[in-house]
Parts: C-alpha cells; structure tokens; sequence
C-alpha cells in the first residue's frame, strides 16, 4: 500500500470515527436519563465494544458521564459549555431586546435555536407576574408541537423537514396537531413569518414565534404563556414579535448567506 493510501484510509477512518460518536452523542440527547452500553449499541446499529471504545474516549473530554450509581450514560458536562460559549455573543446581543420585550408583554419569552430535531432554548426571561410560565434554560421541545418548532421548520428546506417529521406525530395532549394539520399551519408560518401553537405541547400554554435572522445564524424569539392570555391576544403578540425582530436585526445584522 502506497503512503498516499495510508493516508486516506486513516483519512477515512478518523471520519467514521467522528460520524459513530456524533450517531452515539444524537441518541443520548434523545435521552437525556442515560442509556445503558448494550441500549446505545441498539440505537446506533452498533456493536457494543465499538460504542463502548468510543463512550470511554467521550468520557476522557468530559463529553459523556456516568448517568448514576446504577449504570448508563449521559452527555457530560463539557457538552453545555461548548454550547454555552457558542452562544455567548448572541445572548449578550439579545438580552435586553428580551427583557423589554418580557416587560413589555407582561410574558415569559425566549430565545431558541435548531438541535437535531427539537427546539433548543438558549436564553429566557420569566414574566414578573402571579400567573406566568416558567421553563429551564436548555429545555428540548418538539419542532411539531411549538410556535419556535415550526418556525423553524418553515426555514427549513422541504425535503428537510419532511425528513425531520416523524410519520405519525406523538400525541402530548389533545390538541397536539396531526402531520398534515401541521404541514397546512408551516406554510402558513412561511408566508406569514409567523407561528403560534395552542395547547399543543402542553395544555393551558401557548406561544408564538418569528425568526431572528442574523449574521450569527438563525435563531427564534418565542413568547409564552397562559393560553388564556396567548389566545386571546395573537395580534398584538405578533406585532410585538415583529417590532422586536426588526430591532434585533437591525442591531445584529442579516446573514450574508440570506440577503
């Protein structure tokens, strides 16, 4: 074998390598208890001595850690502080828009981002008020099911998104949408730059969002709250939303990439 073919397949196999570990990485966030060796293996089509060699190098960076006393895995701490420093700039640039927005309203608000196949959110302000929603900064939700899922659905190129949907929607409570009530309210979320969702996560809260386009990548500005107050008033949420939004990129920037 010739140096240039050794050098491809270390190439080749330093990409696989990495590929396995993010396969491994997904399947924890979609778990975030922990899972056991053999139930990794299981989920990425693996077999467990390859997940384990590669759990043990995750768990050397702090990556991945022992989920408890009874076994399993889970992502590590390392794994927040490398989101938590990719998204300094963007909180520090959107705090106050944030708490003007929350006082403002009178609502609880958010700033969230894409994260495989859920909602991420980065940065939050809870309402100062006796009936408020309130929700954990790094919080996951399901695209389908929120404002900021399908807005950012609605960004998202259509074979994309019909790839990130599962077949049959998971039902979190009655008023959770079917795949094409949703596909009907995403395209209405394309042309409008608007989306909302009405018990649909969770019943008694709603939200609405928009999409923050900025030079540090898309983000979305959510709203939530009582769906008795939400519901109600939708217009003028979503003219707050707006106003913010154009305040926000104006201050940032647009991203080149969608000028």
């Amino acid at each position: 074998m010739s140096r240039q073919q050794d050098t491809d397949s270390a190439r080749h196999g330093g990409i696989q390598v990495i590929a396995r570990a993010a396969r491994i990485m997904r399947a924890l966030g979609n778990n975030p208890q922990g899972l056991s060796l053999a139930a990794i293996a299981q989920e990425v089509d693996l077999p467990r001595s390859t997940v384990q060699r590669i759990i043990h190098a995750l768990a050397e960076e702090l990556l991945v850690e022992q989920a408890g006393p009874a076994g399993g895995v889970r992502l590590g701490p390392a794994l927040g502080q490398l989101i938590n420093h990719a998204q300094t700039d963007i909180i520090s640039l959107t705090r106050s828009h944030l708490q003007s927005l929350s006082e403002q309203l009178q609502e609880s608000v958010s700033l969230c981002s894409l994260a495989g196949d859920k909602v991420y959110v980065i940065d939050r302000i809870v309402a100062e008020r006796e009936l408020r929603v309130v929700f954990p900064i790094g919080v996951n939700a399901p695209l389908y099911a929120t404002g900021a899922g399908k807005i950012l659905l609605a960004e998202m190129p259509e074979a994309t998104m019909l790839n990130v949907l599962p077949e049959v929607l998971p039902e979190h409570t009655p008023g959770t949408l079917s795949r094409d009530e949703l596909l009907v309210q995403v395209e209405e979320a394309r042309r409008s730059r608007f989306a909302a969702d009405c018990d649909e996560l969770i019943e008694g809260v709603s939200s609405c969002a928009v999409a923050l386009d900025t030079y540090l990548g898309l983000y979305v500005l959510s709203v939530i709250g009582p769906t008795s107050r939400i519901k109600p008033g939708i217009a003028r949420l979503r003219e707050a939303l707006l106003q913010c939004k154009q305040e926000i990129e104006r201050a940032i920037g647009h991203s080149p990439s969608r000028d």
